[in-house]
């Protein structure tokens, strides 16, 4: 499992700078600190960690203008390529990237990683000065404004939403919102202030009600990019509280993270899954939840908790 990190601590931003200098500097013989430049301390940085708390991503945005921003220094680990873990980075950089204003992002993009931009929604602009004096690298920009860089397949974006506001009518009023989906990533969000406790944060049930809708969410999402059916049921959840949300609460599942047998459901079979979905306050990782779900034929007999 994998989750976004605002590294912060003095530990963890010598092991971000270390990363970066690991595989975007050391590479062509460049000594410690030429992976630093003058925009470190205005920029926001983000690394992707896994299980073990180790980095395997990293990247860093920064404002040119009030709507422009610029993401560079994008890096993935080498036991890692070809995961989606540098769409994950991205994809978290452009969300800081909107939450500071920006309607379009740049990034000066190597030759070898133009084809990942462009998979982005990336487009070459122009050509961009070398970097280091010796990298040839095109400008590259895409709109961040544009709602389909939110969202892949949005007709099924909009029907699973539908399916939550209709058949599940407490959605509309906790105001869960499917924010993102990528094809990898499903992130959605909730109103703090439709679910807010005395004390001033987010109900405990409400942050368990996000998780569900997500998981199950996601599982809705796969089946519908197989061309599948079935109905999602839960089957159990067990989700783990560390710190209250008190700004920003959002819900966030990696494919990575998605375990079971779409082979079972083609044959009509019902079939187990497992996955977990990251709780965040704003960036701040507050719970995780692990759920058990299990897709049933249409119309079957089999009868599991909801």
């Amino acid at each position: 499992m994998f989750r976004v990190v605002k590294p912060e601590t003095e530990e963890q931003l010598e092991a971000y700078f270390k990363f970066r200098w690991t595989y975007l500097r050391q590479p062509w013989n460049f000594p410690p600190g030429s992976e630093k430049d003058e925009y470190e301390q205005v920029a926001e940085h983000r690394t992707l960690i896994n299980g073990a708390g180790e980095i395997v991503a990293c990247g860093r945005v920064h404002m040119n203008t009030a709507e422009e921003a610029q993401i560079r220094h994008i890096a993935v680990h080498s036991d890692y390529l070809r995961r989606g873990l540098g769409q994950m980075i991205l994809g978290a950089l452009e969300n800081v990237a909107r939450d500071m204003g920006a309607i379009r992002a740049v990034t000066n993009s190597r030759e070898t990683s133009i084809d990942f931009f462009s998979s982005c929604g990336f487009a070459i602009e122009r050509e961009a000065p070398n970097e280091l004096g010796m990298l040839k690298r095109q400008q590259m920009v895409k709109k961040l404004s544009d709602m389909s860089s939110l969202i892949l397949h949005p007709k099924w974006c909009k029907e699973l939403q539908d399916t939550w506001t209709d058949t599940i009518p407490i959605t509309e009023h906790m105001g869960i919102k499917l924010h993102q989906y990528s094809g990898r990533t499903l992130e959605t969000r909730a109103s703090l202030n439709k679910n807010i406790n005395i004390h001033g944060t987010m109900f405990a049930g409400s942050i368990f009600s996000l998780a569900t809708l997500t998981g199950w969410g996601m599982l809705y999402l796969q089946l519908k990019e197989r061309q599948l059916g079935g109905d999602i049921v839960l089957g159990d959840g067990d989700i783990h509280y560390h710190k209250p949300i008190t700004m920003k609460p959002r819900a966030v599942c990696h494919i990575e993270s998605v375990g079971g047998k779409y082979a079972l459901v083609e044959k009509g079979k019902k079939s187990r899954f497992i996955l977990q979905v990251d709780i965040l306050d704003d960036d701040q990782p507050v719970a995780e939840f692990k759920g058990v779900y299990w897709i049933l034929p249409v119309g079957g007999k089999d009868k599991l908790g909801s």
